[in-house]
């Protein structure tokens, strides 16, 4: 054992490691997790992987038993979201692994940190359709990072240090390790390589000294300069970097969805989220400026709206991003920098300047007092704006917030002015209905000192709300936030605006009644329906020392504005109504 790892059991308190000693593959495992500091497991056995928990009886870590695989992943996304180290899921063989596909392609969308273990049957079955066999490293190939099937129960030592390696180095993203049966059974000597060589494999991209000069120089004659900051900067934990970047540099920033959080949304420089549904500056922003410098994104279908030549059609673009491939994908550049965003403001900052840009600031902020996001306010009707701005209130801004996807998630981006990073998670790529309340649970049990937030809709709850036993189980004090406008919110909209108002299945008046479900889960459960009334109970919910359901029954025909249309550009946005 290297002195480091010795060093590690000791400052961890991790239970002694004979290396060289006889175990199963089973506990191999357990002790190659134990040695990257794995913490919690979220998973769900089964009998391909009734070895791996056979170890796991009594053993130092905390298991959390979810309900249901889709629950375990998203949970387990949430966590590593919430505290970039990696998360890790168990399933077992067949519709196990199978239903832990949505969470990893959603982690692999949005650049998380999973290892994932499954189990399957003993490679003697493998082909013959045998009971709850499947190929999931073959179905899981577009949508890891890498996926490893593992033959020899001595190579799992070192496939588990590489599958750590490989998710949280570079461009994080999942990997996925398919166990065998008669592998997790074979004994041998525990061993537990010290580095990790991957052929082929160079995570770590440091910038050029020429492109970072050339970043600089582009950023020099700039009068009209936009920083649109990405899901890469919260990856590369580079949120303080680019602060100072922009307080120096004095550069608005724009930040993405996946961004929200990775510049502080009361910064006098912020101008908050563009594109689809972003605000009217963030887009005019795009519009007007002379140069947009991209950190750490993807310039994705949802900011240019797939008009990829009318974007930002004045300006010359900065790209930085570690992932190659990303550079000249969807948006033609000026300047490239391949490398980590982090290392490239660090060096560029002592040598960068402030911008002649104090006429376009003060443009930025004329726009932004006259077209803020805006909605029309009803008596006693509660409007789901209303409540977003309630828990924003609330909380400072300090809190956690998950979402699901829809109308939810969008008021949730454009009314919490999120202040920290990895403090707003929610499914950006693929936009995964369900994914909220479990990715709440597992960034509550990452800061359990925290308020976490599920801000969820009445559809994407009811994918995933037999969670509700682990938090009742556990007392996570995840408080949820139902946004309940009993309907298919976004698909309703669209059908509204492009489809003739022909509302197709998107009915969900029917859905149980939340506070009754919430008490059968021995959960404390609240409904307003009116502005006061969700002030009292929301502070009712928050004083609560336990898990919290709130149904929030909104307005039900409300629609996200300010909206592009797919397939306009941001200069056709649709204000909606004063």
């Amino acid at each position: 054992m290297s002195v480091e790892m010795a060093e590690m059991q000791r400052k961890n308190s991790i239970p002694p490691i004979q290396f060289g000693e006889e175990v199963t593959g089973a506990e191999t495992l357990l002790r190659c997790l134990l040695l990257e500091e794995v913490e919690y497991i979220f998973g769900y056995p089964g009998g391909a992987v009734l070895p791996i928990y056979d170890s796991l009886y009594g053993s130092y870590f905390k298991h959390i038993l979810t309900r249901h695989e889709q629950g375990a992943i998203h949970a387990a996304d949430g966590y590593a979201r919430a505290t970039g180290k990696p998360g890790v899921c168990i399933a077992t063989s067949g519709p196990g692994a199978t239903n832990l596909v949505t969470g990893i392609a959603t982690a692999q969308m949005d650049s998380v940190p999973l290892v994932c273990i499954t189990g399957n049957v003993a490679q003697s079955l493998i082909g013959t359709d045998a009971f709850q066999e499947a190929n999931i490293t073959g179905i899981t190939v577009p949508i890891t990072k890498h996926s490893y099937f593992v033959r020899d129960v001595r190579d799992l030592p070192r496939i588990v240090k590489e599958a750590f390696h490989i998710a949280t180095t570079g461009r994080p993203g999942p990997v996925l390790i398919d166990i065998p049966k008669d592998v997790a059974n074979a004994i041998a000597p525990f061993t537990y390589p010290d580095h990790v060589e991957i052929r082929g494999y160079r995570a770590e991209v440091v910038p050029e000294d020429e492109e970072v000069q050339k970043f600089i120089d582009a950023i020099k004659s700039a009068k009209r300069p936009v920083i649109m900051a990405g899901g890469g900067i919260i990856a590369a934990s580079a949120d303080k970097e680019l602060l100072a970047f922009a307080e120096k540099t004095r550069i608005p920033v724009i930040n993405t969805f996946m961004g929200l959080g990775g510049f502080p949304g009361t910064h006098e420089l912020s101008l908050g989220m563009p594109g689809m549904h972003g605000n009217f500056t963030a887009n005019q922003a795009l519009l007007n400026a002379d140069c947009v410098i991209g950190l750490g994104v993807r310039f994705d279908d949802r900011i240019t709206m797939g008009r990829t030549k009318e974007f930002a059609p004045n300006a010359r673009i900065v790209h930085v991003d570690i992932d190659p491939a990303e550079l000249g994908k969807n948006v033609s550049t000026a300047v490239t920098v391949t490398g980590d965003v982090k290392n490239t403001l660090e060096r560029a900052i002592p040598l960068v300047t402030a911008c002649e840009s104090e006429a376009w600031i003060k443009q930025l902020k004329d726009w932004q007092q006259k077209q803020p996001y805006k909605y029309k306010t009803d008596g006693d009707t509660l409007k789901p704006q209303a409540v977003i701005e309630l828990l924003y209130t609330s909380t400072d801004g300090e809190a956690i917030v998950t979402t699901d996807v829809g109308q939810h998630q969008m008021w949730t981006a454009q009314y919490y002015k999120f202040k920290n990073a990895r403090s707003f998670i929610s499914s950006g790529g693929l936009g995964t209905m369900g994914f909220g309340f479990p990715a709440a649970i597992g960034a509550q049990i990452a800061h359990p000192e925290r308020t976490t937030i599920a801000v969820v809709g009445d559809g994407g709850f009811q994918m995933t709300n037999q969670e509700l036993a682990i938090v009742s189980q556990y007392n996570i004090p995840v408080k949820v936030a139902i946004v309940n406008n009993q309907c298919l919110g976004m698909v309703r909209q669209w059908q509204e605006l492009f489809y003739d108002n022909r509302y197709s299945q998107i009915d969900l008046t029917c859905s149980p009644d939340f506070v009754k479900l919430a008490e059968a889960y021995g959960v404390k459960g609240l409904r307003a329906s009116t502005p006061q009334e969700a002030e009292a109970v929301w502070a009712e919910a928050l004083a609560h020392d336990g898990p919290v359901v709130v149904d929030f029954r909104v307005a039900q025909g409300e629609n996200v504005y300010p909206m592009v249309a797919a397939g306009d550009t941001l200069d056709q946005m649709e204000l909606g109504e004063e």
